[in-house]
């Protein structure tokens, strides 16, 4: 028997979700931060954002 050579596997199509709850939808992925929405406006006072609107 021949062995099946595995394909490597896509790097593209792949979604990372929140890293605080799991979240696929509505990700910040600016500055590496890659939380959902509502993660980070929980977050943003103690990561250094000020709200200015």
């Amino acid at each position: 028997m021949s062995q099946v050579k595995l394909q490597p596997k896509k790097k593209y199509g792949h979604i990372d979700g929140c890293v605080r709850c799991g979240r696929k939808r509505g990700i910040v992925r600016k500055y590496g931060l890659h939380l959902c929405r509502q993660c980070f406006r929980e977050t943003a006072r103690q990561l250094g954002f000020e709200k200015y609107s």
